[in-house]
């Protein structure tokens, strides 16, 4: 079993890259689940049709510690494990707790059987300490991904990910995977992405273009492999799908100094 932790910018797009990426999966047959590591509960949507997940959280405060895994884990897309760790009450405790929570339930219910090929989860935005941090720091998550783009706060936030992974590779095994390129039609951009990659010590993973077809997909609830099966767009989600299912590059990064990333964009155009 191969336990994925997807993380990027707040925005960057993860959820919509991790639902479209797993359906491209799914196609190759493999068995996943999805959990959500983000408070708003959205990070499954796409696979189970729009359909609002309860997430483990809201389940816990309304029926107590007595409960069942069909109540907190929904089939969805091409079978999809679906769950939503959900978030604290507003206002009162730490988001991040609702991922150690989560996940101590999903073990202690019986979720991670041994027919799993894959588990991801998509963590909320580029925080990396506290309980964000957790699939990192504890080892749930052996191999990251992180997306991004040619904009500058997208590769500042990938660039101190790295930092959090560094830190916590030699305790907890984890490794990073590659980059994501969500673009943004941002000049150089594709170049831009492999230099960055290239700098930590990584690789650009895919290059993934921008389309409307996912906005039509997400408007209809649906990811793009499901709406538009014979599109461009879906064609790209299995390109990434099977180079993540393909890849063997694992790597402890080298987060880069901020003036050496600032070096780095200004070479490619991007400047304040």
């Amino acid at each position: 079993m191969r336990q994925v932790a997807i993380y990027g910018k707040g925005g960057i797009g993860k959820s919509t890259t991790t639902q479209n990426l797993t359906a491209g999966l799914a196609e190759l047959n493999k068995n996943i689940m999805v959990v959500g590591c983000d408070p708003k509960a959205d990070s499954t949507r796409l696979l189970l049709g729009g359909l609002a997940q309860k997430s483990v959280l809201d389940t816990l405060r309304e029926e107590g510690e007595d409960v069942d895994l069909n109540s907190i884990l929904r089939r969805g897309y091409a079978n999809i494990r679906c769950v939503e760790s959900g978030g604290p009450e507003p206002g009162v405790g730490c988001a991040g707790r609702g991922i150690i929570t989560s996940i101590n339930m999903l073990e202690q219910l019986g979720a991670y059987t041994d027919e799993l090929d894959y588990v991801f989860y998509d963590v909320l935005g580029d925080v990396v300490c506290g309980g964000f941090a957790m699939p990192i720091r504890e080892g749930k998550a052996q191999e990251i991904y992180i997306v991004a783009s040619g904009e500058m706060m997208a590769l500042y936030a990938a660039n101190n990910i790295t930092k959090g992974i560094k830190k916590y590779a030699s305790s907890g095994g984890v490794r990073l995977g590659g980059i994501i390129c969500n673009s943004r039609k941002v000049d150089n951009e594709l170049e831009l992405l492999q230099a960055f990659a290239k700098e930590l010590g990584s690789q650009l993973i895919h290059f993934v273009p921008r389309s409307p077809s996912v906005t039509k997909a997400e408007i209809n609830k649906k990811t793009v492999i499901d709406y538009d099966p014979t599109s461009e767009q879906a064609d790209e989600y299995r390109t990434l799908a099977k180079n993540i299912d393909n890849n063997d590059m694992f790597v402890i990064p080298k987060p880069m100094t901020q003036d050496r990333l600032e070096h780095i964009l200004l070479e490619y155009g991007l400047s304040d």
